[in-house]
């Protein structure tokens, strides 16, 4: 049996070297430490990662839960084993694990301090940005609102629920989601030129350079605002993308 200081050591190694991304050295030190009945979930949860990583799913699967076994709470694993389920096409299972995790997270803690809530809302960015990566727009769409409910950063999530509701379809709440966002944050320039690039995809030339011109009163050598108006000015209309 490891001494505890033999034992905090070998995580520490095996920590630096995944992080840095050297399995080959990490894989070794972890399952060393899962053979001292280690009952720090960070150890199951890089273990399954580079499972993941190896494309043996089966096996992190496996570990990921086991490290939500230890502490249900643990964010980092709920997030990898998400990921790994939506890979596989279990969209359904990857989504209430990770709910689960946060309402027990939720109950333990009564009121989160600004750094949990942070975090989780980082977790939820994550799942967001692999639904918009499989087209799921609808369901990257509900994790971007659950994690501008918890984050500070509204100006950067906001953008992005815009974004998933032109995918969807909806520019009109698109719209309205980036009028309150400049309203509270006139300075934003991203919102502005995503809100003229949705209104000159929508053929309104007019509210589209209004955007721009805006853009330009505040920072006269914006070069995406000044390619933008030229194309308008131009009066050929072609799907933008920002």
């Amino acid at each position: 049996m490891a001494t505890d200081a033999l034992f905090d050591e070998m995580l520490m190694e095996a920590r630096e070297n995944f992080i840095s991304g050297n399995y080959k050295i990490s894989e070794p030190l972890l399952n060393q430490l899962i053979l001292q009945n280690s009952r720090n979930p960070e150890v199951y949860q890089m273990l399954a990662t580079i499972y993941y990583d190896k494309g043996q799913f089966n096996k992190a699967i496996r570990i990921f839960k086991r490290a939500l076994e230890i502490d249900p709470t643990y964010t980092d694993a709920s997030v990898g084993l998400s990921i790994i389920l939506n890979d596989l096409g279990r969209y359904d299972e990857g989504r209430m694990v990770f709910q689960d995790a946060q309402k027990l997270l939720d109950r333990r803690a009564g009121k989160m301090d600004s750094y949990v809530e942070e975090k989780i809302a980082s977790k939820h960015e994550e799942l967001a940005d692999l639904y918009f990566q499989y087209q799921h727009y609808a369901e990257s769409l509900e994790q971007l609102y659950k994690a501008l409910k918890l984050s500070t950063r509204k100006a950067e999530i906001t953008l992005r629920i815009a974004e998933c509701h032109v995918k969807l379809g909806d520019t009109q709440r698109a719209v309205r989601e980036l009028k309150s966002l400049i309203r509270e944050y006139p300075q934003l320039l991203s919102a502005k030129l995503k809100l003229g690039v949705i209104y000159y995809n929508m053929n309104n030339l007019a509210e589209a350079t209004e955007q721009w011109e805006n853009i330009l009163l505040r920072d006269p050598g914006h070069p995406e605002a000044l390619r933008y108006l030229k194309m308008a000015n131009a009066a050929g209309i072609t799907s933008l993308t920002l």
